[in-house]
């Protein structure tokens, strides 16, 4: 790799948990040249939060949801 690039590398590293995914989404959307599959990204959490606002559905804890996808495997 480049020196360019393992700079940009150490120093992303060294950010937050939360800075390094906002970074990383950045980056990924940036390889697309058009906005949809971030429109439609941006429709889909919109569509969610609407439906737990509505409460059309129901959240579970992430701890039965885990529970319930290993009971499922087995």
């Amino acid at each position: 790799m480049s020196d360019q690039f393992d700079a940009v590398q150490n120093a992303a590293l060294k950010l937050s948990p939360e800075e390094r995914s906002q970074l990383a989404d950045r980056l990924i959307a940036s390889l697309f040249e058009d906005d949809q599959i971030e429109n439609a990204w941006a429709a889909e959490i919109e569509r969610r939060v609407e439906a737990i606002e509505s409460g059309r559905v129901e959240l579970i804890p992430a701890a039965d949801s885990i529970a319930r996808a290993r009971a499922a495997l087995k």
